[in-house]
């Protein structure tokens, strides 16, 4: 994936259909339907490494504006502490950190996607990518969804 990645809200009426099931697997397993993405791929009909190709990169759009949940995607470069600064400068900044899940580095980087809560927060969501994005190691990170 390029460093410098856009992203897009599209209808899911657009999209091929192997998304929404990834979407669907990812939804099966945070209610515990399914308890291992192998279930959750043979219960929406996909293949596991198709689940796995793609459950990084398709999100399903959330537009709860009462909610004070924001999600981040990253690109950290694979150097030790680079994920932990990033996680520490979420908590310092008042944000309860919900999921982290970190792909295994390809060419020296990896993606993470990391979820907080933010209603505590000390700055704005705006303040605080900022401050994400100037960390050593960051080479790149974008909120997908909330404030």
């Amino acid at each position: 994936m390029p460093n410098d990645s856009t992203f897009l809200l599209v209808s899911s009426a657009a999209l091929p259909e192997i998304y929404l099931k990834v979407v669907e697997a990812k939804k099966l397993l945070s209610n515990g339907q399914a308890k291992t993405a192998a279930e959750a791929a043979r219960m929406t009909g996909i293949s596991r490494s198709a689940f796995y190709k793609y459950k990084d990169c398709v999100y399903a759009y959330n537009d709860a504006p009462h909610q004070h949940i924001i999600s981040v995607h990253a690109v950290l470069q694979d150097r030790p502490g680079v994920l932990m600064a990033v996680v520490s400068a979420l908590y310092n900044a008042g944000a309860n950190i919900l999921t982290v899940n970190q792909n295994i580095p390809i060419a020296g980087a990896a993606l993470a996607a990391i979820s907080a809560d933010v209603e505590r927060l000390d700055i704005s969501v705006p303040q605080l990518l900022d401050r994400l994005r100037r960390i050593d190691g960051v080479n790149t990170i974008e909120s997908i969804s909330g404030n």
